[in-house]
């Protein structure tokens, strides 16, 4: 089962918003967007420092909304997230030591979307390194290593995570040598993600049940984002929040996210609290050439979700 139940009052927001937004973007095509949307209501079971048990967090009902929320899209630097997730448990389980370098690697990865910091994380993650072409038998021995992280995410029985791939570096020109080789001719390997398993995700790093509380807290600090204009760069990207979900919120919001973007993709995941508001999870997907350079899509949807959560009444019972 996924970890939300639909629920009518959402489904009727959720439309309206993607309606709102079709005509407000008419080139955006159908089959070009992906979202699910996830509402706490009070008493609210996210970010409460580790307040409640695994077990009686994945036992705590929420509600929730998504459209084409299990198709497979490429995610670009949304994968640093599930990157970010396994190094906590390989570093929980010692089955890696912390090291300055690793930790570095983990704040790039994530505050500065650094593809060369991922390249560390995946490395030591998989005991493997990129490099030239490899004969066969040695390339099918890396190729399993590589996979590591495909069998840490299925071995947690989450249904979200049944048909994502989650194995490949990400790359600012591309891939070469044995790296080119494992991604297939056709790019039939790069990493897919769904929307829905991207929100089971942070959702349980909100929850405080990722890997541990200790580190699901250690992984909330990486992912706050300053909505200070005095911290945004107005003329690219690197700030995440500009083009992105964060840059529809009004300045008194609180938001944790990590965004994704190339030449083909715009892509952003946030958990956001607005005063007095219940809060919330965004993950919003899109697809194509022109809408990826939009900078105003996201943040439209942002903007009416936010006015859709204000009509669901206040954060208290």
């Amino acid at each position: 089962m996924i970890f939300f139940r639909k629920d009518e009052q959402l489904e009727t927001l959720g439309d309206r918003v993607l309606e709102t937004t079709w005509a407000e973007f008419p080139a955006l095509a159908r089959n070009q967007i992906a979202l699910t949307w996830i509402v706490y209501d009070p008493p609210v079971p996210v970010n409460t420092g580790g307040a409640l048990s695994p077990q009686a967090f994945w036992n705590f009902p929420v509600r929730g909304y998504s459209y084409r929320g299990v198709e497979r899209i490429y995610p670009a630097s949304i994968v640093k997230l599930f990157y970010l997730v396994a190094m906590q448990e390989w570093l929980e389980k010692g089955m890696v030591g912390s090291s300055p370098e690793i930790e570095r690697a983990m704040r790039d990865a994530i505050a500065d979307s650094s593809n060369d910091a991922t390249s560390l994380i995946v490395d030591v993650l998989s005991g493997t390194s990129s490099g030239p072409e490899l004969p066969a038998a040695p390339f099918e021995t890396w190729k399993t290593q590589r996979n590591i992280v495909n069998r840490y995410y299925q071995s947690l029985g989450w249904e979200e995570m049944a048909t994502i791939n989650v194995n490949q570096k990400t790359w600012c020109d591309g891939p070469y040598g044995r790296e080119r080789a494992f991604v297939g001719e056709l790019m039939d390997n790069r990493n897919m993600l769904t929307t829905n398993a991207t929100a089971r995700l942070l959702h349980s790093i909100v929850g405080g049940v990722a890997v541990s509380s200790g580190r699901s807290q250690a992984m909330m600090g990486l992912l706050k984002r300053s909505l200070n204009p005095g911290d945004l760069a107005t003329d690219n990207d690197e700030d995440q929040i500009t083009g992105f979900l964060g840059g529809g919120l009004p300045p008194e919001a609180q938001l944790w996210a990590k965004a994704g973007w190339t030449s083909q993709v715009r892509h952003d995941a946030a958990y956001i609290e607005i005063p007095n508001l219940r809060p919330y999870l965004l993950v919003v997907f899109t697809e194509g050439r022109a809408h990826s350079k939009n900078r105003h899509i996201l943040p439209f949807i942002s903007q009416q979700i936010a006015a859709a959560v204000a009509t669901l009444g206040s954060r208290e019972l």
